[in-house]
C-alpha cells in the first residue's frame, strides 16, 4: 500500500480499464440474469483464454513484449515530462502502434509539467570530507548561485522535527526514516532537505522521489544512518548543497491512444493502460514494462483474431510522474460518458512475475472478477484480492467506475524504482510473457461478455 501511494512519476502512464454501458444491476445478478448464468458463460472462454496464454508464453509472441521494450528503451532512454526524449517516446509509440495494425491510433492533446534537473551535489564539509551521492526530488527547487553551506538537523520523523522545529531554522535537515516528504521542514524554516532513500536495499545507491517544492534531495540509506550516528554522538554535521534545478511553463504533449474497435457496441468498453518514467535510468520496469505489457494485451487479441463485442482502448498518458497529469486530463475530457466505463486496470509496480489481481468494485462485480480469473489457472495467476489502486485510474474509482490493479511478487520494485539501475537488466522476458497473458485475457473476457460488471 505504501509503495502504490509513493509510486508515481514520468512519460507515459499505461493503465488498462475496460469499460460498458451503465445498467442495473438485479440482486444476486451482474444485470439481467442470474450469476450462475454469468458463470457458465465466463467459462464458456476457457479455450479462449489458453488459445491467448499458449501465443503470449509459448508460442510466436513469446518474449515479443520484452523485445519491444528493449528496443524502446533502448531508443529512447528516459523520458521525463517536458522532455525532448518525451516528445521522441510519443513518435515512437504512435508509429509503433499503428505499424502493429492497431485501430483508431490517436493523439489527444494534453498540457505537462516542465521540470529539468540540472547539475547538483552535496559535500560532508565537517565532521570531515564525504562526497555524497544525491538526487534531487521532482519539482525541487534550486538552491541560490553558489549551493548551500549549512549545519544538518538529523531527525527520525515528522513529530521529532515539531518537537525541535527551532533547531531547525537555518538548517539542513535530514530525515533519517523511508521516504516522506520535504514541505514539513520548509514549515520551521529549513533551508533544504536531505531524505533518506525509500529503497531497502541500498548498496550507496539513492531513490528519487518526486512533487516536493523546495531544495530538496534524496540521500543513501547508508549516509543517512551514518549522518544519524554522528549526531547522536554529538557531533557537528555541515553540508555544501547545490542545486540547480529548473521549473519551465508548462509543455504541451499528448496522450496516446490505440484500440480494437468492439464489434457489437464500439462506444461501450474501454481498456486503458498505462506507461510512465522518470529522468534517470531507461524506465524499463517503471513503467515501460507496464506499457508493453498494455500493447501486448490489445496485440496478442490482434494476432488471434479476436475482436470483442465493446472496444479495448490503450491509453499512454503523458506525466504521470507528477500526479497523474495526463490521466486527470484524460478524465476530465471523458468523464461525460462515465457511465460507459465498468472496469479500470492498471500496471504500475513492475512487471516480475505476475501472482493475480487485486480489485475494487462490489460484491457482485467481485464475483464475476473472480469467474474470470479462474480462465488463468494454466498459469497460476488466479488470485483476485482487495483493493485495486493506482493514481491513474483513482478518479473513476472514486467514481464509482470498478478498478482493478496488477499484482505481481514485487519485493524487488523499489530497489530499482527512480534509479539509475531501472533497465533492461531487470526485466525478465518469461515474466513478461506470463504478464501480457493475464493482462490480455482479462482485458477480452470482461470486454466481450454480454454484459457489464455491476456498479
Amino acid at each position: 500500500m505504501q509503495g502504490r501511494q509513493i509510486k508515481r512519476c514520468g512519460l507515459f502512464s499505461l493503465t488498462l480499464l475496460a469499460t460498458f454501458l451503465h445498467c442495473s444491476c438485479l440482486p444476486h445478478s451482474t444485470g439481467g440474469k442470474p450469476f450462475p448464468e454469468t458463470a457458465k458463460e465466463i467459462a464458456s472462454y476457457t479455450k479462449v483464454a489458453k488459445s491467448i496464454i499458449d501465443l503470449a508464453v509459448y508460442g510466436k509472441a513469446q518474449n515479443r513484449s520484452y523485445e519491444r521494450l528493449a528496443d524502446f528503451t533502448d531508443t529512447i532512454g528516459n523520458r521525463v515530462s517536458g522532455s525532448k526524449n518525451l516528445d521522441l517516446a510519443i513518435k515512437y509509440m504512435f508509429s509503433a502502434l499503428r505499424k502493429d495494425g492497431l485501430e483508431n491510433v490517436h493523439l489527444e492533446p494534453v498540457k505537462i509539467p516542465h521540470w529539468v534537473r540540472g547539475e547538483e551535489s552535496a559535500m560532508m564539509l565537517q565532521p570531515r570530507n564525504h562526497t555524497m551521492a544525491i538526487l534531487g526530488l521532482g519539482s525541487s527547487v534550486a538552491t541560490p548561485q553558489g549551493g548551500i553551506e549549512a549545519e544538518v538537523l538529523v531527525v527520525e520523523s515528522f513529530e521529532e522535527l515539531k518537537k525541535r522545529q527551532k533547531e531547525a531554522i537555518g538548517k539542513i535537515v535530514v530525515y533519517n526514516q523511508p521516504f516522506i516528504g520535504a514541505s514539513k521542514a520548509a514549515e520551521v524554516g529549513a533551508v533544504a532537505t536531505l531524505i533518506r532513500s525509500i529503497t531497502p536495499f541500498s548498496i550507496n545507491r539513492y531513490w528519487m522521489g518526486h512533487n516536493d517544492p523546495m531544495t530538496t534531495a534524496c540521500i543513501t540509506v547508508e549516509d543517512a544512518m551514518m549522518m544519524a550516528r554522528m549526531a547522536k554522538r554529538g557531533q557537528r554535521i555541515v553540508v555544501r548543497l547545490t542545486m540547480n534545478a529548473q521549473t519551465f511553463p508548462d509543455a504541451d504533449s499528448f496522450n496516446t491512444v490505440a484500440e480494437i474497435i468492439g464489434s457489437e457496441h464500439p462506444e461501450q468498453v474501454i481498456s486503458l493502460l498505462n506507461v510512465v518514467i522518470w529522468d534517470v535510468g531507461q524506465g524499463a520496469m517503471d513503467d515501460g514494462g507496464g506499457a508493453l505489457i498494455s500493447w501486448e494485451a490489445l496485440s496478442l487479441s490482434k494476432v488471434l483474431g479476436l475482436r470483442p463485442r465493446r472496444t479495448l482502448r490503450t491509453v499512454l498518458w503523458s506525466a504521470e510522474e507528477q500526479g497523474g497529469v495526463g490521466a486527470q486530463q484524460y478524465f476530465q475530457l471523458h468523464k461525460v460518458n462515465i457511465s460507459n466505463f465498468n472496469l479500470v486496470m492498471e500496471s504500475d509496480l513492475g512487471t516480475f512475475s505476475p501472482l493475480g489481481l487485486q480489485f475494487t468494485g462490489s460484491a457482485q462485480a467481485r464475483a464475476v472478477m473472480a469467474e474470470v480469473m479462474k480462465l488463468l489457472k494454466p498459469i497460476n495467476t488466479t488470485t483476485l484480492e482487495e483493493h485495486g489502486e493506482g493514481v491513474d485510474i483513482e478518479m473513476w474509482m472514486d467514481a464509482g467506475v470498478p478498478g482493478a490493479s496488477l499484482h505481481v511478487a514485487d519485493s524487488r520494485y523499489f530497489w530499482f524504482h527512480h534509479t539509475n539501475g531501472d533497465t533492461m537488466s531487470v526485466q525478465s522476458p518469461i515474466e513478461m510473457n506470463l504478464c501480457s497473458a493475464l493482462w490480455a485475457v482479462v482485458a477480452y473476457v470482461v470486454a466481450d461478455l454480454e454484459e457489464m460488471l455491476p456498479r
